[in-house]
């Protein structure tokens, strides 16, 4: 049976506040499991305004409903309005999530920090944030952590060999369509780093509004994507605040369309469990676009098969 990840990046103080306990119940109705990735030091998502002048960013918040599903006070965060301080006011959310049997990791410390300013960062700068991130994690859970998902898919080399380093055994960092080992120097003989699990499968709030669907619904998008694809594992990342909001209905629907083609949900954990990783294909880091989100995002070149 082919298996979906389901990976959940937790954005905002909002998203893990009320966005968190509302998957809980819509993946407990459906019987799935998840990843719950954490950013986990103060929200800033006011500043993500200085992606006004990025292709492609204003008619993604037009189309996604930006001020309605984060909300106006959200969106002062770091501006306005001093960011909250989310694992140290949602410290019980966090615990539960865990409790729960869902596996739990790192998204980021400051999520709109890491998503404007890691790809271009330095070693130093990468290395503040990744491991206040984890020192965080560390005394929320009462271990260190073991899974990364980088805030907007954005990374850098930094990132890689830092993961290795604080010893992670999966991460899923980057989009793309298969598992790899990413390359830490520039040929399949150097040193790799922690294995990825990219996002497969394009989000929900790539899809809808967007112009390439036309008329058609953007679950059946989906399902029409692994239905040609019956064999394959995905990764399949959704928001907090989207899928916990105003997308729990496609959501949950989406849930089902899933298991009625005999899906599997999983963890990134259980993915990983379930690969050989010697056999994975050696990459390297890249950027590219995919459509629907602005910017450039972490992609791999496959070196060696």
């Amino acid at each position: 049976m082919a298996r979906i990840a389901l990976k959940v990046d937790v954005d905002t103080w909002l998203g893990t506040r009320d966005g968190v306990p509302a998957l809980w119940k819509v993946l407990g109705e459906e019987r799935a499991d998840a990843t719950f990735l954490f950013s986990l030091g103060p929200d800033h998502t006011g500043r993500a305004i200085r992606r006004v002048f990025r292709r492609g960013f204003l008619s993604k918040v037009r189309r996604t409903s930006v001020v309605s599903n984060y909300g106006l006070r959200t969106l002062l965060y770091g501006t306005l309005l001093p960011g909250p301080r989310i694992a140290a006011r949602c410290r019980d959310v966090l615990q539960e999530t865990a409790r729960r049997g869902f596996e739990v990791g790192v998204h980021a410390y400051d999520h709109v920090e890491w998503q404007d300013r890691v790809a271009c960062a330095d070693e130093a700068w990468t290395r503040r944030q990744f491991r206040l991130a984890c020192e965080i994690f560390d005394d929320v859970f009462g271990t260190a952590p073991r899974v990364h998902g980088a805030a907007g898919w954005q990374a850098n080399p930094h990132l890689l060999r830092l993961e290795r380093e604080y010893g992670f055994t999966h991460a899923s960092d980057t989009r793309g369509d298969r598992p790899f080992r990413p390359a830490l120097g520039a040929s399949r003989a150097g040193e790799l780093g922690v294995p990825q699990w990219p996002t497969t499968l394009p989000t929900l709030d790539e899809l809808i509004g967007h112009e390439r669907l036309g008329a058609e619904d953007p679950v059946d998008f989906l399902l029409a994507l692994t239905a040609a694809t019956p064999q394959t594992d995905h990764v399949f990342t959704l928001h907090s605040e989207l899928e916990g909001g105003a997308y729990s209905g496609h959501f949950a629907r989406l849930l089902r369309g899933w298991r009625a083609q005999g899906r599997e949900f999983v963890t990134l954990a259980g993915l990983a469990a379930a690969t050989d990783i010697d056999s994975l294909p050696v990459a390297r880091l890249t950027e590219g676009e995919v459509p629907g989100r602005s910017g450039s995002l972490a992609t791999a070149e496959v070196i060696a098969a």
